[in-house]
C-alpha cells in the first residue's frame, strides 16, 4: 500500500520543478475537434525549441522541467473547443489549431506573453477574457463535481492524490464505521444524481441493515438520454473521483465487490476508467485488505450495448447479469435483493462522484451550498439554441434565467443572432423530462419545484429552444426514441408509447381530429400511471407538458391544419415571394409535379393543390426568395 501524505507531498514538490504547464482539453468533444493533434504539435514544437517537456509527471520525479504538458477530461466549454490552458499564468486559449502550437509556444511559454487572438471573445459586445476565473460562463457557475475534470490528467494517480484523493476513502475505512457513514450521508442530504433524486445515506443504509456475506456497489454509468453527457465526461476527466466514491459506499454498506457499468458508445470513459481501476489496484487502494482495515473490494467494468432502458437499475442488474435488459417489478428492492439475489447499491456517476467530496467538506460545509431539499450542486448539459454550449454546473436552486441568459450567453434566434425575445422553452430531464416554459424562468432548478410543475432534473441534459421550434415535433422526436428504446416487457409503455407516436404523427400530417388530443392526453396518463418501470411511466412527460404549456401550437395543427413554425412541412404552404423571385426558372425545371408557373425574368406562383411540399424548389432557389 501506497503512502498517500507521501505521494501528495513528493508530487507537490515534483510539480514545483515543472516552470509551466500546458493543459490541451482532452475530452470527447475537443478530440473530435482535433484536440490530439494540437497536443501532438505543442509537444513537438516545444522540443524543437531546446526546452525539456515531460508528458507525464510522476511523483518521484524532482528533476526541473521547462514544460509539462498534458491533456485533461472535458472542460466544459464545448462551444469554442478545442481549448489549451497555460499554468500558472491560467490563460486559456479557444478554438486551438495545431497551426497555432509555434505561437503559443513562442509567445506564452518562451516569452510569458499572451496570443490575444485565441482568447475567448464574447460575441455580443467583442470583450476579450483571459481564463476560466473571468469568463462569464465559467465565473457564474459552482464546479464541484467538476473541478478536477479541466485540472488534472484523468489517467495519472498521483495528480487525483495531490488533490486530496483517496484520502476520505481512507478516513472511511481506517475512521469510521459503516453505521456512522450512513448517518453522516442521511444527514448530508446528498440525493442521487441520476434523476430519481432518492436519498443517498438511506439508500445505503437500507442495504447495510441486510444480513448477506455478499453485497455489491454498482455504479450506473449507462448514460443514454439525447444530448446529456454529464456522467461520460466525469468517466473522461475524473475516473478516479467514481472509483473513490464506489469505495465509501462499498464501506457503508459491506460490499466487497463492484461495477461500473458503462454504455459501449463511451469508449474513451471506458478506457479511463478501467485504467482507474487497474492504477488503484496496483496501488493498493482497491484489493483485498484496502488501507489495512481488513476488508476487501475489487471493481469490474461492464460495457452495456446502448439500450435505453438499461439506465433503470434492474433492468441494468439483469444486463451485468447477462440476461436481457429488461426491469423487474418492486419490491423486492435492489437493496434487498439485487445483483445476483444480493443486497446491492446503484448509484450514478455523478452521484459517486459527489461522495467523496461531501467526506471531505463536512455536512454543514456541503449543505451551505443548493436548498435545504437539494443541497449541493448539480451538473446540466447545456444544448440547443443557445450561445454557449457545454457542460456547466451550479448549485440547486439556480434559476433557468441564470443559465440560458447568463452562463449560456443567450438565446439564439432562427437568424443565429443572440436574442433573448426568442426564448420559447427548454426541455429538461431528456425523455423522461418537460418542457418549461417563459413562465418557468424564475423558478428554482430543484428536486422538488420541478416536480411540483410536471417536470424533473432528470439526469441533466438542458435543450434550449427558441420561437422557431415546433413543439409537436420536439414531442414526436422525444416519443420516438422512448417507443423504440421500450424493452416491450410490459403492455402499457409497449403498446401506450406506439399508440401515442402514432397520434402525434397524424398532428404533424394533418390527419388529426380534436378528439386525436384527448386521446394522445388520456394515453399519456394511462402509460404514466401504469407502466412497470420509472422509465415507461416518465415516457409521456414531454408530451404531457407540451400539451399542458403549449395546447395552441397543437390546436393549429388539428384545427387549421396550419404548423406555426412552419417546420412541419405537410402542414405549411410553400410560397414564392414576387420581391425577391427573379424568374429563372430553376425552381419550375425542379419541380417533379409541375406545381409551379411563370415565364423567364416574371415571379413564378406555386399552385398549393398540387404542390407535395417536397423542398425541391427551397433548395435550388438561389435568390432565398422561396420559403
Amino acid at each position: 500500500m501506497h503512502n498517500l501524505d507521501q505521494i501528495r507531498e513528493n508530487y507537490s514538490i515534483a510539480r514545483n520543478h515543472c516552470a509551466k504547464r500546458i493543459v490541451v482539453c482532452a475530452g470527447t468533444g475537443c478530440i473530435a475537434n482535433g484536440a490530439l493533434k494540437v497536443f501532438d504539435q505543442l509537444k513537438n514544437t516545444i522540443a524543437m525549441k531546446g526546452l525539456d517537456v515531460i508528458v507525464e509527471l510522476h511523483h518521484e520525479d524532482h528533476a526541473d522541467h521547462d514544460v509539462y504538458i498534458s491533456g485533461s477530461g472535458c472542460q466544459g466549454f464545448c462551444q469554442v473547443g478545442p481549448l489549451v490552458t497555460i499554468e500558472p499564468a491560467g490563460i486559456l486559449y479557444t478554438h486551438v489549431k495545431p497551426t497555432d502550437a509555434e505561437e503559443i509556444v513562442l509567445q506564452s511559454i518562451l516569452e510569458d506573453e499572451v496570443v490575444e487572438r485565441l482568447l475567448y471573445h464574447d460575441p455580443t459586445d467583442g470583450t476579450i477574457y483571459h481564463g476560466t476565473h473571468d469568463i462569464p460562463f465559467y465565473a457564474q457557475q459552482s464546479r464541484t463535481a467538476l473541478k478536477e475534470c479541466g485540472l488534472i490528467d484523468p489517467e495519472n494517480i498521483h495528480e487525483y492524490i495531490a488533490q486530496g484523493g483517496y484520502f476520505a476513502a481512507r478516513d472511511a475505512f481506517t475512521k469510521m464505521n459503516d453505521t456512522e457513514l450512513c448517518q453522516l450521508f442521511m444527514a448530508s442530504g446528498l440525493r442521487g444524481r441520476g434523476g430519481g433524486g432518492f436519498s443517498t445515506g438511506l439508500k445505503w443504509d437500507l442495504t447495510r441493515k441486510q444480513i448477506n456475506e455478499k453485497k455489491y456497489v454498482v455504479c450506473n454509468g449507462d448514460e443514454g438520454d439525447p444530448g446529456a453527457f454529464m456522467d461520460r465526461s466525469i468517466l473522461e476527466g475524473n475516473p478516479h473521483s467514481v472509483v473513490e466514491g464506489m469505495l465509501i459506499a462499498a464501506r457503508a454498506i459491506g460490499a466487497n465487490e463492484g461495477y461500473v457499468y458503462v454504455r459501449m458508445e463511451y469508449p474513451l470513459a471506458c478506457a479511463r476508467i478501467r485504467t482507474a481501476i487497474k492504477t488503484a489496484t496496483e496501488y493498493g487502494i482497491l484489493g483485498d485488505n484496502v488501507f489495512g482495515s481488513g476488508s476487501s473490494f475489487h471493481i469490474q467494468v461492464m460495457e452495456g450495448a446502448g439500450a435505453f432502458v438499461c439506465g433503470e437499475e434492474t433492468a441494468l442488474l439483469a444486463s451485468i447479469e447477462g440476461k436481457r435488459g429488461m426491469p423487474n417489478p418492486k419490491p423486492p428492492f435492489p437493496a434487498e435483493s439485487g445483483l445476483f439475489g444480493k443486497p446491492t447499491v446503484i448509484n450514478n456517476v455523478e452521484t459517486l462522484a459527489m461522495v467523496p467530496i461531501v467526506l471531505r467538506k463536512g455536512v454543514e460545509a456541503f449543505r451551505a451550498v443548493g436548498t435545504e431539499k437539494s443541497p449541493g450542486t448539480k451538473t446540466f448539459a447545456l444544448t440547443g439554441h443557445v450561445a454557449n454550449t457545454g457542460l456547466i454546473e451550479v448549485p440547486f436552486g439556480t434559476t433557468i434565467r441564470k443559465i440560458v441568459f447568463d452562463i449560456g450567453g443567450g438565446v439564439i434566434d432562427k437568424n443565429g443572432k443572440i436574442n433573448n425575445d426568442a426564448f420559447k422553452a427548454v426541455q429538461i430531464g431528456g425523455p423522461s423530462g418537460g418542457c418549461l416554459t417563459r413562465e418557468h424562468l424564475d423558478i428554482p432548478l430543484d428536486f422538488d419545484s420541478l416536480t411540483s410543475i410536471g417536470a424533473m432534473v432528470g439526469s441533466g441534459g438542458l435543450v434550449v429552444m427558441n420561437d422557431s421550434t415546433c413543439m409537436v415535433k420536439i414531442a414526436k422526436y422525444f416519443m420516438t426514441f422512448t417507443q423504440h428504446e421500450s424493452c416491450g416487457k410490459c403492455v402499457p409503455c409497449r403498446e401506450g408509447t406506439r399508440q401515442m407516436l402514432e397520434m402525434l404523427e397524424d398532428i404533424t400530417i394533418g390527419e388529426a381530429t380534436e378528439e386525436t388530443l384527448n386521446l394522445l392526453e388520456e394515453t399519456g396518463h394511462v402509460v404514466k400511471l401504469t407502466s412497470l418501470c420509472g422509465l415507461g411511466k416518465s415516457a409521456p412527460s414531454p408530451v404531457l407538458s407540451t400539451l399542458r404549456y403549449f395546447r395552441d401550437e397543437y390546436e393549429a395543427h388539428v384545427k387549421s391544419k396550419y404548423c406555426p413554425t412552419r417546420s412541419c412541412k405537410e402542414l405549411t404552404a410553400i410560397t414564392i415571394n414576387p420581391d425577391l423571385c427573379k424568374g429563372c426558372t430553376l425552381c419550375k425545371r425542379s419541380c417533379p409535379v409541375g406545381a409551379i408557373t411563370g415565364d423567364v425574368k416574371h415571379h413564378h406562383t406555386i399552385d398549393p393543390t398540387k404542390c407535395i411540399k417536397c423542398g425541391a424548389c427551397i433548395e435550388v432557389c438561389k435568390f432565398k426568395a422561396i420559403f
